[in-house]
């Protein structure tokens, strides 16, 4: 066990940042369903108050990661509400499908704006009252993909940028472990959420948002620190991974075609 267990989900302050839609949504429905408090953001307040309707212990925080300030406004509001946090999840990111051939500078630095700098931009908020030492149960945990794991193709960019999440939640790690913060970093697979479903190739072992949902919390109960899944396709990765390139090269291409 690699982090403190969640002590209960009943009553924990939980702000879920992309609750939306896709993983975040599903995710915060649960929350709910297990009498979580739950904080509900994304840019949408009219989607993020169709979640919340008829769960008194919702509230919605618009906002958009990209901002700092929105970002800083969403947690004082639920800081002022409910006299701290317990649990961040910050979910919220894009996708934007790229090779070498058509590479978009504009489009590139736009989803590092939101995939990184958004993730940046909460972490600026949270960070220096995870850093304080307290005895209270606290947690954060940052969804990022097994596209991280190693380049693959159309996700020249993407793929970049969860890496970039996977790396910063491991440091994070270091340095919040010790202070007795669990910090999870949460890799999925092949997700039916609207920006999956615009992919046109094959996408093994895909399943719902609310399978993920499920998964991702029992990770979180089980002390786990990577939550990846569906493990039948994401352990098939990380066997890649541990391959020398050439053979990594190879085998990629004769599955994907590219």
């Amino acid at each position: 066990m690699m982090n403190p267990p969640v002590p209960h989900w009943h009553g924990l302050r939980v702000w879920v940042i992309g609750a939306s839609t896709g993983i975040g949504a599903a995710t915060a429905k649960l929350l709910l369903q297990q009498g979580a408090k739950v904080g509900l953001s994304a840019r949408s307040a009219q989607t993020l108050a169709s979640i919340a309707s008829g769960h008194e212990q919702a509230r919605v925080v618009a906002a958009d990661i990209t901002e700092l300030d929105q970002v800083r406004a969403a947690y004082q509001t639920l800081v002022e509400a409910w006299g701290g946090i317990d649990l961040t999840l910050i979910v919220a990111g894009t996708h934007i499908e790229m090779r070498a051939h058509d590479f978009d500078l504009v489009r590139a630095q736009a989803l590092f704006d939101i995939n990184v700098g958004g993730v940046l931009n909460c972490l600026s908020v949270v960070l220096p009252e995870l850093s304080e030492p307290k005895a209270a149960w606290r947690g954060i945990g940052i969804v990022a993909s097994v596209a991280g794991y190693s380049g693959l193709p159309k996700a020249l960019v993407y793929g970049a940028s969860k890496a970039a999440l996977i790396n910063l939640t491991e440091s994070l790690y270091f340095d919040l472990h010790p202070k007795g913060v669990a910090v999870y970093l949460i890799n999925p697979g092949f997700v039916d959420t609207p920006l999956t479903q615009k992919n046109d190739f094959k996408m093994p072992a895909l399943i719902t948002a609310d399978e993920a949902a499920g998964t991702l919390l029992k990770g979180m109960q089980g002390g786990a620190f990577e939550i990846h899944f569906p493990k039948r396709f994401t352990r098939w990765l990380k066997f890649l991974r541990l391959l020398p390139y050439y053979c990594y090269f190879a085998l990629v291409r004769r599955f994907t075609g590219l």
